[in-house]
């Protein structure tokens, strides 16, 4: 019997869960999916400038988990940007995270999507 997968911790969802060329037509052949897990693997790594290993950490997975995630997040950035494909961002093993570290900044954890300002007010 196979292990179940586990969750991986997401801190917050992208803004907009599809991309791609305009000109794109709307059949099936033409989208990629990435995961949301992979989403979160190219933000942090990518954007954010963690090591794997923090990436890792902030998401409660291995570090080799880690790598094969970013490993497929980036076959598909590739293959939406080569072969003008449209990307969409959804599914995926991920819990968003609770807000309880400290090292969460993002706002995610309440709700909130990358980007949206965080306001403490609200949540008093």
């Amino acid at each position: 019997m196979a292990r179940p997968r586990k969750w991986r911790k997401v801190c917050c969802l992208p803004e907009s869960d599809r991309f791609g060329p305009l000109n794109a037509s709307m059949n099936e052949t033409c989208f990629v999916t990435m995961t949301i897990d992979e989403y979160e693997t190219i933000r942090l790594i990518d954007l954010k400038n963690f090591t794997q290993e923090e990436c890792a950490n902030k998401m409660n997975i291995a570090r080799t988990t880690v790598q094969g995630i970013y490993n497929d997040a980036r076959k598909k950035l590739a293959e939406s940007l080569v072969n003008g494909k449209v990307l969409r961002i959804e599914g995926g093993d991920y819990k968003l995270c609770e807000g309880l570290e400290k090292s969460c900044s993002c706002g995610g954890c309440r709700g909130l999507r990358c980007g949206e300002e965080f306001m403490e007010d609200c949540f008093e």
